[in-house]
């Protein structure tokens, strides 16, 4: 806490010196490493807007999509934080591409996607157990449409599936197969989709 009032000081009383973004800086890191996460953001977000010409912009930019990333909560809460840590890690790539934390940014980005999709197939099984299949289908869809890299696409896709043959609308079903066999032709129910596609064909020729 003293080293924070201290940089602070610094910061007020001599807000021209060559320093001052350092001490921004470091305000912002001393807050980190109390795991004072939402205060570290602000700071770090405050060198951002305020030192633009700052050599420590990239790494400020870096470590405010971490200060997210350790606010976000388990995938069944709100996710606000998380959503901020992606667009955080996304504004560090698109700025600065050849950053030696882009590999980092990247697959933390993947990690948060991961549970966002999550939270979406969640609601869509609930919904479907509630047996709230319009609302359940909604979901899937959002899995598969905007979740589509994570490993909750194919897996969305396979059980709006299921719900479609369940409810007796088989020709939806049939579209929805066509599309997985298409995209996850290495998933694990590849061959039960496929399986499921012959079922249907063969059901409707009779």
């Amino acid at each position: 806490e003293k080293a924070v009032n201290e940089f602070s000081s610094i910061v007020m009383q001599y807000p021209g010196n060559s320093i001052v973004d350092s001490a921004q800086y470091y305000t912002g890191m001393t807050r980190y490493k109390r795991k004072e996460y939402i205060l570290g953001a602000y700071e770090f977000s405050k060198l951002i807007k305020n030192m633009p010409a700052s050599k420590l912009i990239a790494e400020s930019q870096y470590m405010l999509a971490v200060c997210y990333y350790q606010l976000s909560p388990d995938f069944t809460l709100d996710q606000k934080y998380t959503k901020s840590a992606i667009k955080e890690f996304q504004a560090y790539i698109d700025f600065f591409p050849t950053g030696d934390k882009v590999p980092d940014a990247e697959v933390k980005i993947k990690e948060l996607n991961e549970k966002l999709a999550h939270k979406e197939y969640n609601a869509a099984y609930i919904y479907s157990k509630l047996e709230y299949y319009r609302a359940a289908l909604k979901y899937y869809d959002n899995v598969v449409e905007i979740y589509h890299d994570t490993k909750y696409a194919p897996l969305a896709m396979y059980d709006k599936t299921q719900l479609l043959i369940n409810r007796d609308r088989k020709s939806d079903a049939l579209i929805e197969i066509n599309k997985f066999l298409e995209r996850y032709p290495t998933d694990p129910h590849f061959k039960e989709m496929h399986d499921l596609k012959n079922n249907i064909d063969v059901s409707a020729s009779k």
